[in-house]
């Protein structure tokens, strides 16, 4: 499996508007990219930014777009209801043609859950996470899905389903080192992981990547049809050379980080139009 090149925007502040998400989206397409992957927030740090919805803009990106793979990453699945998402990402999936990747996570933010009465406690998150996923992979394969509590389903079943099968690829959150979310990705189809001294600026060591990865292939006995996506900051001159040894360790998907701690929307413009990197 090579590596593909994505652009992660986020959907808040500056980039929280849907017409720059969109022309960002089709820049990268145009400049060689692989994917486009935007953020999932309904509330942010900071109260008065502007917050996009992630699903109208990646419908937006899917109709203007033919060939970059696209995702929401990721989505705080346990506070969305699950019958709205398993709609959303199979209308996507064909209306892209198949180019889904749904990620899923437990949030970073714990005012997204509380400040609409929703259960906050990351294990309650945890418990509903698990659950959804089981529910959403049963629902895209058209079964009919009958389920208890934490997410209750009575006999229902699906159409369309989403394009690509057995369903879009299922990638989760993880934060190093604590192991949950990698045992959760290892069910899976991939993994997104940050570490504990995450930062706009910094990437996590190759060394600890390659640690995650044989803790998923000593869970899954092999690596065969897994992605390892990494989000990181890297400039055109050096961006091979700052890749590969994270390739080495297993990464599948470079995701390059847009925000306003790089330049913002103004830098994000250059680097995209500059194109990914060489694959090392």
């Amino acid at each position: 499996m090579g590596v593909s090149y994505a652009v992660g925007l986020p959907n808040v502040g500056e980039f929280g508007d849907p017409r720059t998400l969109l022309e960002l989206a089709v820049a990268a397409e145009e400049s060689g990219w692989d994917g486009v992957f935007v953020w999932d927030h309904v509330l942010y740090h900071e109260p008065d930014w502007p917050v996009a919805n992630s699903v109208v803009a990646l419908s937006a990106i899917a109709a203007r777009t033919r060939r970059i793979r696209l995702a929401p990453l990721m989505t705080a699945l346990p506070r969305r209801r699950v019958q709205v998402v398993a709609r959303e990402i199979a209308t996507l999936d064909v209306l892209s043609g198949g180019r889904m990747i749904f990620g899923a996570g437990l949030g970073s933010m714990d005012r997204e859950y509380a400040a609409f009465g929703e259960n906050a406690s990351l294990r309650a998150r945890a418990r509903r996470l698990d659950a959804s996923l089981s529910v959403l992979a049963d629902l895209w394969a058209g079964d009919a899905v009958s389920r208890g509590e934490p997410v209750p389903v009575e006999q229902v079943s699906m159409r369309p389903t989403p394009v690509q099968r057995p369903r879009p690829p299922i990638w989760c959150a993880g934060r190093w080192p604590a192991t949950a979310g990698f045992r959760r990705a290892a069910a899976w189809d991939g993994v997104m992981p940050i570490h504990t001294d995450y930062g706009r600026g910094t990437i996590m060591p190759a060394s600890t990547l390659g640690e995650i990865r044989d803790l998923i292939a000593t869970r899954r006995n092999g690596m065969q049809g897994f992605d390892i996506a990494l989000e990181g900051r890297t400039e055109p001159a050096t961006a091979t050379e700052t890749i590969a040894p994270y390739v080495r360790g297993g990464l599948t998907w470079w995701v390059e980080a847009m925000g306003w701690w790089r330049g913002g929307v103004r830098e994000a413009w250059s680097r995209i139009l500059a194109g990914p990197p060489d694959s090392p």
